[in-house]
């Protein structure tokens, strides 16, 4: 796996800051009835669930949910697809995670061919549809997408079989992750060509470096919601690391080809 180019007493410090801050905007978030969305896609092995972790660490698990939904259940196949989300979304106070959201439908089904394409392309035509009444119903919806190089990715499978505490993260997706890159990465490009808009756009995390991606999207995280703040010079995001989607990215090298 990549070596980070933070020092672990650095980083330690510096998400210590950083999760304070992430206590101040809960406070915020309970304090003023907001309801926040964070939704984070990107390949297996791209570092959603340690961002999340970092996200949630020192929040109040009573205001704070993480959603990882599993297989569909047969009811939830033969329903409107986006039903089995909706009762996920947060209330007032709430701050809800998603790791992986609505968007397998533009990803792992459209790849593994677990929907079809009239399917698909009714998912694509209605997202960005859906996510504005969510936001027009008082939800903030933040969108991040991890991504990370095939090299990357293959030393992070690889790690899942050989270290006893990641073992339970194996699934037979894994098996043709690698072997389905390049369709995965048409899944990805056409997913956030087609889902990108300015009222929810697509932020784009470089991940190959987990602890520099674990910062930047806090920092991001922090940046964009309006909460009393005590932010400084080192809380500025690497604009290198987390940026907003924009179609020349899929070309000039800013994402993985």
């Amino acid at each position: 796996m990549s070596p980070s180019s933070m020092k672990h007493k650095e980083y330690k410090s510096i998400l210590r800051d950083l999760q304070i801050q992430l206590v101040k905007l809960q406070n915020h978030i309970i304090n003023n009835n907001l309801r926040l969305l964070v939704i984070f896609e990107g390949r297996d092995s791209a570092g959603k669930d340690g961002i999340i972790k970092r996200i949630t660490e020192h929040l109040s698990p009573r205001d704070t949910r993480v959603v990882a939904l599993g297989k569909p259940s047969d009811r939830e196949v033969n329903s409107w697809y986006f039903q089995r989300y909706v009762s996920h979304l947060p209330c007032a106070q709430e701050m809800v995670l998603m790791n992986r959201s609505w968007y397998n439908r533009a990803g792992v089904e459209r790849v593994m061919g677990f929907c079809s394409e009239a399917e698909y392309q009714h998912f694509m035509q209605t997202v960005i549809q859906f996510e504005r009444m969510l936001i027009e119903s008082g939800i903030h919806i933040v969108k991040y997408y991890l991504d990370i190089s095939k090299q990357e990715q293959i030393a992070r499978l690889d790690d899942r079989h050989t270290n006893p505490l990641k073992q339970w993260k194996i699934s037979p997706i894994d098996e043709v992750a690698v072997a389905k890159w390049d369709e995965y990465s048409e899944a990805r490009n056409e997913m956030l060509n087609r889902s990108h808009s300015d009222t929810t756009p697509w932020y784009v995390v470089s991940a190959d470096d987990k602890k520099q991606a674990r910062i930047n999207v806090i920092r991001h995280l922090l940046s964009i919601i309006d909460y009393k703040n005590n932010l400084n010079e080192n809380s500025k995001v690497d604009g290198n690391v987390v940026f907003q989607f924009e179609p020349q990215n899929l070309h000039n090298g800013k994402i993985s080809s």
